[in-house]
C-alpha cells in the first residue's frame, strides 16, 4: 500500500531516537521522547488550500522537523507515519 497525501500534506517517518546520550548514558524505552526529527517519505501537491496558494517547499528525502504534537499517526505495511500540514514543519535539517 502506497500513501499518497493531498493538498498541503506530507507523509513523514520519524527518525530513530538515540539509543545513548552524548555521554554514554544508555536510555531505557520509556525515557525516550516522541522525535520530532522525520524523514519526509511522500509530499501533497500543493495548490488552493483554504483560500490561499500553497507551494510546497520540503521534497521526499529530507529531514525535518515537526512541530512535537503535529498531525495524524498512520500504520502502513507495519511501519509507522505520521501526515503533518507542511506548516507543522518547523525546519529543514541539513548536514
Amino acid at each position: 500500500m502506497t500513501l499518497k497525501p493531498l493538498a498541503d500534506r506530507v507523509v513523514v517517518k520519524a527518525v530513530e531516537a538515540e539509543e545513548t546520550t552524548k555521554t554514554g548514558i544508555v536510555l531505557p524505552g520509556t525515557a525516550k521522547e516522541k522525535p520530532q526529527v522525520a524523514e519526509v517519505v511522500a509530499v501533497g501537491p500543493g495548490g488552493l488550500v483554504e483560500g490561499k496558494e500553497v507551494t510546497m517547499t520540503v521534497k521526499v528525502g529530507d529531514k525535518v522537523i515537526t512541530s512535537k504534537y503535529a498531525g495524524t499517526e498512520v500504520k502502513c505495511d507495519g511501519v509507522e507515519y505520521n501526515v503533518v500540514r507542511q506548516s507543522d514543519i518547523l525546519a529543514i535539517v541539513e548536514d
